[in-house]
């Protein structure tokens, strides 16, 4: 036998160069396998050696019509489950045969942590559909233009516990009647990538109840054209964020016609040793990521920080940022760059709600409301997913309103967002994760 110990990791190989060429099909079900289709049944399990599998302790099942088309048999669960694949870092195309030739089916699917791709799907009795989102993977190692590793992005011990750092793509199955009949993973190329550079106010949280705008901000763009790669660390300022090298890995990344989004404030005004001033240092800082972008032929675009959850007397927002928005809008005018005045937006938004109303776009939860939750949480600075989901439509609103370059990336079928207007938190929709964490991010 012992001619046979090399197996599982020329299996893996061979895998992994499949990936890298043509990508990878898997047709899921107890069923015979389509013709170029890896099968997964209920007892797939993740495994290093293979590269692909379900998370250990998934509940799901396969259900088979009878016949021997790839929709005849599919995979479910009463509750959310994850499929994961083993990929080297880059974009990718993901499509999702989603339905059941003999009922009916809802779905939404998330990535990596947490990341909204598709939203609530749909499927009436008998139907089966294909869609698409185009997915960032990245891991921590930082490589040259031939591959080589030259360098490695400085992570935090809580980050470890992140799916974005990882050597994987993470699918999230959800929602009400989920129905996975075939997933095929496809290296994309060409699509732009938009980076995102922030804090715990853009990062994708990676589990209930806090969320941020940066991982709702996938759902509303073109798949197959643009690729969201979120880079935002609770807890980051823009100095700090430059010496855990997460820059560095961004532009070893990046190609031309990319995009780079900045968005810092809620950390960088608190004193210490990563504090920068508004008008002088804060500003210069700014300065060198737009030049160093615009080196590499991409289009930065700032972003001012949401503002906190604190109202006056008079039912207005407090500005908590102090001088941080004007002077990132004032850098904005002299770099001639694109600006989303997003604390504009978010003082509009949180005024509408009222001081009572927007609670419900925070993380403010009675003692009790999740598992091993004794206190009441209260946080005036991180978001739920319906606040979450709100800022992330005020981006795109601003996206269009200034007919920036990117808005050609945003889906047609997106309804125009106004923050006067915003929807009623009783009409958001958000299928709860598996995962639930009410240790409060870093930063405030």
């Amino acid at each position: 036998m012992k001619k046979y110990r090399f197996l599982p990791v020329l299996l893996l190989f061979a895998l992994v160069c499949h990936a890298q060429q043509t990508g990878f099909k898997f047709d899921f079900g107890t069923g015979k396998a389509k013709k170029g289709y890896t099968k997964v049944t209920p007892e797939t399990v993740y495994n290093p050696k293979t590269g692909y599998g379900f998370a250990s302790g998934a509940a799901v099942k396969a259900v088979s019509n009878g016949g021997t088309a790839i929709t005849s048999d599919y995979i479910t669960s009463k509750d959310p489950f994850s499929f994961s694949v083993k990929l080297p870092e880059g974009n990718y195309d993901v499509k999702v045969l989603l339905g059941d030739t003999k009922g009916t089916s809802a779905t939404t699917v998330r990535a990596e942590s947490r990341r909204l791709m598709l939203e609530n799907v749909k499927t009436k009795k008998g139907e089966t559909v294909e869609k698409m989102f185009t997915v960032h993977i990245r891991d921590s190692i930082i490589r040259d233009s031939k591959g080589n590793a030259v360098g490695k992005t400085r992570i935090k011990p809580r980050e470890r516990q992140n799916k974005h750092w990882d050597d994987m793509l993470t699918i999230e199955f959800n929602d009400s009647l989920p129905k996975i009949c075939a997933v095929e993973i496809i290296p994309n190329k060409t699509a732009a990538t938009i980076f995102l550079a922030g804090d715990s106010t853009v990062i994708d949280q990676g589990e209930d109840p806090w969320a941020s705008w940066g991982q709702m901000f996938p759902v509303f763009l073109v798949p197959g054209k643009v690729a969201v790669a979120n880079y935002a660390e609770s807890g980051e300022t823009l100095k700090a964020f430059a010496g855990e090298k997460r820059f560095e890995k961004i532009f070893s990344m990046a190609k031309p016609g990319d995009y780079l989004f900045i968005e810092f404030t809620h950390n960088d005004q608190k004193p210490g040793g990563n504090h920068l001033d508004p008008y002088t240092t804060f500003k210069e800082t700014l300065k060198k990521w737009i030049d160093e972008a615009k080196k590499r032929d991409m289009t930065p675009v700032l972003v001012t920080s949401t503002q906190r959850r604190k109202f006056d007397a008079a039912g207005h927002i407090e500005n908590t940022l102090l001088e941080y928005p004007e002077a990132m809008r004032q850098t904005a005018k002299e770099e001639n760059v694109a600006l989303i005045d997003l604390s504009a937006m978010s003082k509009t938004l949180y005024e509408t709600l009222g001081e009572k109303g927007s609670v419900n776009a925070f993380v403010h939860y009675p003692a009790n409301t999740f598992p091993n939750q004794n206190k009441a949480l209260e946080d005036n600075t991180h978001f739920n997913m319906y606040g979450a989901y709100e800022l992330s439509k005020c981006v795109i609103s601003s996206i269009r309103k200034q007919n920036l370059s990117l808005s050609k990336f945003v889906r047609k079928d997106v309804i125009d967002y106004n923050p006067e207007k915003p929807l009623p938190f009783e009409q958001f929709y958000w299928p709860k994760s598996g995962s639930v964490n009410v240790v409060k991010p870093d930063g405030n």
